[in-house]
C-alpha cells in the first residue's frame, strides 16, 4: 500500500494530498494516546512541571556523606560563567543551601535559587504500575474482576435476547412486527440519562442496588443491536429455513444451528459494541454501585481524586490499563466491524 503511487515511478498531488490527509489523522488519533501512555510513567513531579515535557523525566539524585536522605543534584553558574554541580540541601525563599557531592567536607554554600537548574535524566516511573498491584491500591484486581464480570456476561446475554428478537422481526410474518421494529428503533431517540430515574427505581424495587447485576440486566437489548442483526438475517435465504422445517427441525434448532452460524459477522459487531460500551460505561454503576467492593474500573478511577489533591501519576497509570483490553478487542476484531456493518446493508 505504501509503495502504490498514481504517478506510477514519482509523486503526484494526488498522493502528496492524500499521504498528507493520512498522516494528519494519524496524528489527530493517535497523538493524544501516545501522550497518555508517556504520561503513565512520569513522577507526579514531572506531570506538574510547565511547559510539560513529553518525555518522562525525574531530578537525579546524590548519596553524600553526612546525609541520611540522597539529594537532588542542580546545575550552579559559577562566577566565570561554567557550571557546578551541586546536591540541595534545602531552600528557604530565594536563597538555596547546597553542598558539593565531591567536597562536602568544605561546607554549606548560599546560592541564589534563580540561578539553579535541576539535572534530569530520562526515567520509566514503572513503580506506578507496581503500587497499583501492591498496597492499599491492591484491590485493583477486584475492579477488574467486577468490570470483565459485567462486560463478559452482559455481552452475552445482550448478543442473545438481540439475535432471538432480529430472528422473530425478520423471519416471521404476524400482525405488527412492523409496528414493533418502530417501537424499538424510536428508543434510539431517547437520550440514556432521562431513564436513569426510572431504571434506579426498578432496580431498587427488584433489591439489586449495590449488586453487579443491577448494571447487568437493564440494558440486555438494545436497540441499536436488534436493528443490525434484523438486517443482516433479512439477507439469509428463507428456502434454507423452509428445508429445514421439511425435515422437522424445531424453530429454537433452526434458530441456533442455521441462523447464527451464518449471522456470525453481524454477531461480532454486536458483541464489539456491547464490549466497548459496557467496558467503559461510567453512569449507570455510578448511580447502581454504592459500595467500593463492587466497583468497576471506571468508578475507581475517581478515587484518585480527593478533594485536596489528583494523583495524576496512578490516575494515568490506571487509565492505560483500563484502555489496554479494549485495544486489544479492537485490533483482532476490526475486521468483523467492517465486515458486518457493511453486510448489514445489503438488503
Amino acid at each position: 500500500m505504501f509503495t502504490l503511487r498514481r504517478g506510477h515511478n514519482r509523486f503526484d498531488i494526488a498522493d502528496w494530498l492524500t499521504y498528507g490527509f493520512l498522516v494528519l489523522g494519524l496524528l489527530v488519533l493517535f497523538l493524544p494516546v501516545l501522550w497518555v501512555v508517556l504520561s503513565s510513567f512520569k513522577t507526579n513531579a514531572n506531570l506538574q512541571e510547565f511547559p510539560p515535557t513529553v518525555l518522562p523525566y525525574a531530578m537525579e539524585t546524590v548519596d553524600v556523606a553526612g546525609y541520611d536522605r540522597p539529594l537532588t543534584l542542580f546545575n550552579v553558574k559559577t562566577e566565570d560563567g561554567g557550571e557546578k554541580q551541586l546536591a540541595l540541601i534545602r531552600r528557604v525563599g530565594r536563597i538555596a543551601q547546597m553542598v558539593d557531592p565531591a567536597d562536602p567536607e568544605a561546607g554549606k554554600l548560599q546560592v541564589n535559587a534563580a540561578e539553579i537548574t535541576p539535572v534530569k535524566k530520562l526515567h520509566f516511573a514503572v513503580e506506578n504500575y507496581s503500587r497499583l498491584l501492591s498496597g492499599k491500591e491492591n484491590t485493583i484486581l477486584r475492579y477488574v474482576y467486577n468490570s470483565l464480570f459485567i462486560t463478559i456476561v452482559a455481552t452475552i446475554i445482550t448478543v442473545v435476547m438481540n439475535s432471538m428478537a432480529a430472528f422473530a422481526l425478520s423471519k416471521y410474518r404476524f400482525r405488527g412486527s412492523n409496528l414493533a421494529l418502530f417501537g424499538i428503533l424510536s428508543m434510539l431517540m431517547i437520550p440514556a440519562t432521562v431513564i436513569m430515574v426510572p431504571i434506579y427505581l426498578i432496580v431498587s424495587k427488584l433489591g439489586l442496588v449495590g449488586n453487579l447485576w443491577g448494571v447487568i440486566l437493564p440494558t440486555v437489548a438494545t436497540p441499536t443491536g436488534v436493528f443490525l442483526l434484523r438486517q443482516y438475517m433479512l439477507t439469509i435465504p428463507d428456502e434454507l429455513i423452509e428445508a429445514a422445517r421439511m425435515d422437522h427441525a424445531s424453530e429454537w434448532r433452526i434458530f441456533w444451528r442455521i441462523i447464527l452460524p451464518l449471522s456470525t459477522p453481524a454477531l461480532a459487531v454486536v458483541a464489539i459494541f456491547s464490549i466497548l460500551s459496557r467496558w467503559n460505561d461510567f453512569l449507570l454503576p455510578l448511580l447502581i454501585l454504592n459500595k467500593r467492593e463492587v466497583y468497576t474500573l471506571q468508578l475507581a478511577l475517581t478515587s484518585f481524586q480527593t478533594q485536596y489533591e489528583i494523583h495524576y501519576d496512578l490516575l494515568l497509570s490506571m487509565t492505560t490499563l483500563t484502555a489496554l483490553p479494549l485495544a486489544i478487542v479492537f485490533i483482532f476484531l476490526q475486521r468483523y466491524i467492517t465486515t458486518g456493518i457493511a453486510s448489514t446493508g445489503i438488503k
